[in-house]
């Protein structure tokens, strides 16, 4: 069976969850599967480095970039009209929104409804396209793909999607990250980022919904805890955030980096006291899995598909209680057996998340969906 994937999404210089899923599924994809041939849609030619990225040197599919700029609205104009002209038998979205012309056997990833349970995390233009989007997806496709129970069942919930046309596929992690044990290492990037004492962690995109505010608030609460880390490129409505710590004394105290390359990742996160993830909404929260990837002690809110993803091995409390938020913090603080204990929990939860596992539950789905005649 010919497959389409949409693949716009899947290079990115600085890739956040999304992007990150869609490159890393497709690449498991293709690793994995031998039966089918696959075209990748692009908005604009890669580089030598760049094809090897997306499309793995021993794959033993065959899998062909097909780059097809085009200067705005590139999905529902020039992706539709390549759809209309050379339809593969399945498309794909992994991480965005199905065409307008799209094959009847098509497939969209769904990451998470958070604008719904939280709308004023978000301006009202970026609210309306994704409840359009999603509204579209829900309809037009023949099969979604959820990232948790907890996006399934705001899907059927919310948009009377039937239960029967939705799968429920977990993400994987890069497996690549580890604890790092190298002191030096630690220190070197601790100084790059202007970290001079023991810290907190926070990484992810700065936005209204990852309820950083309250995460400052209960920061506020503990004077011997000497610095907060915020990680991550600036997203909208951050303005604010900025300013409450200038209000409350804190400039000294909290450090925004700005985006994190993906080495310096694990150094940051091994040498946090813990990763604390308040956010108020997430469909799936892969920085809960990176954290126990690198031995970090998590504490994440107890609230969409957060408990689903770090099992046992986090500390759970309600985002909207910055109190709650700033004892657990301070408990860990005083209980280094508290951290560790939290920390084997946390390895002990990665098996059962992996992208060849993800891949695998997707080649099912399209060998469901698929004539008899193409499976």
């Amino acid at each position: 069976m010919r497959i389409g994937i949409d693949a716009s999404r899947a290079i990115s210089p600085h890739p956040t969850g999304t992007e990150t899923y869609s490159r890393r599924l497709i690449q498991a994809l293709l690793n994995i599967d031998t039966r089918h041939s696959y075209r990748l849609y692009l908005r604009t030619p890669l580089s030598p480095n760049q094809n090897d990225e997306l499309v793995p040197q021993h794959s033993r599919v065959d899998a062909r970039l097909r780059a097809i700029p085009f200067p705005r609205l590139w999905t529902h104009l020039r992706l539709s009209w390549e759809m209309l002209r050379f339809p593969p038998d399945l498309l794909f979205v992994p991480a965005h929104v199905l065409p307008l012309v799209h094959p009847p056997l098509s497939l969209v990833t769904i990451h998470d409804l958070g604008y719904l349970h939280f709308p004023d995390a978000h301006p009202p233009w970026q609210r309306r396209q994704l409840d359009l989007t999603t509204r579209w997806n829900a309809r037009a496709a023949a099969h979604l793909l959820a990232d948790s129970e907890a996006t399934r069942a705001d899907l059927i919930r919310h948009y009377g999607a039937p239960a029967a046309r939705i799968t429920v596929t977990y993400p994987g992690y890069d497996e690549s990250l580890a604890p790092v044990r190298d002191p030096a290492t630690i220190a070197a990037v601790k100084a790059r980022y202007g970290i001079r004492d023991d810290y907190f962690l926070y990484l992810g995109t700065l936005q209204p919904r990852k309820n950083l505010a309250r995460l400052v608030d209960a920061f506020a609460q503990l004077p011997h805890v000497p610095t907060l880390v915020i990680a991550g490129k600036r997203g909208w409505l951050y303005d604010d955030l900025f300013n409450q710590v200038g209000r409350l004394g804190l400039k000294e105290r909290v450090i925004f980096t700005g985006y994190i390359p993906e080495q310096d990742k694990a150094p940051l996160l091994s040498g946090a006291l813990a990763f604390v993830f308040p956010s108020l909404y997430e469909g799936f929260g892969l920085p809960v899995l990176e954290a126990q990837a690198c031995g970090c002690p998590v504490i994440c809110s107890a609230t969409s598909s957060l408990p689903e993803v770090a099992g046992k091995g986090a500390m759970l409390v309600d985002p909207s209680d910055a109190e709650a938020l700033s004892a657990a913090m301070a408990h860990l603080v005083a209980d280094p057996a508290g951290r560790e204990k939290l920390v084997q929990r946390g390895f002990a939860n990665l098996p059962r998340f992996s992208w060849q596992q993800c891949a695998q539950t997707v080649l099912a789905v399209i060998d469901r969906l698929a004539p008899p005649e193409a499976a």
